[in-house]
């Protein structure tokens, strides 16, 4: 998985908690509304928001297990390929380097 797709997960798993929270905001202070149709409402977006928080729950562990399995494959590469890997360090830290001495 690229990073800016793991940076795009993220950010919706973000977000996604904030309108949850928002959404669990508005239904406190509809409390104490009354009517049919307030009541029918809350209760269908109740029954959504914990329809959507096990979705969130769903989408983190599968986020955070994909991270741990990159975490493991880059550590296991590391292991098998020290040399080549503080290669590949070095050159990256070059580069760093060099853009950096640029400005």
């Amino acid at each position: 998985m690229n990073d800016i797709t793991q940076v795009s997960k993220d950010k919706l798993i973000s977000d996604f908690k904030v309108v949850i929270a928002d959404a669990e905001e508005i239904l406190r202070a509809t409390a104490g509304q009354a009517g049919e149709k307030i009541a029918d409402l809350r209760e269908k977006t109740q029954a959504r928001l914990a329809d959507a928080k096990y979705k969130l729950a769903e989408a983190e562990a599968i986020v955070i297990d994909k991270a741990k399995a990159a975490g493991r494959a880059a550590d296991d590469y590391v292991h098998d390929h020290p040399w080549r890997a503080v290669g590949i360090a070095a050159g990256v830290g070059l580069v760093i380097g060099m853009l950096i001495g640029r400005r």
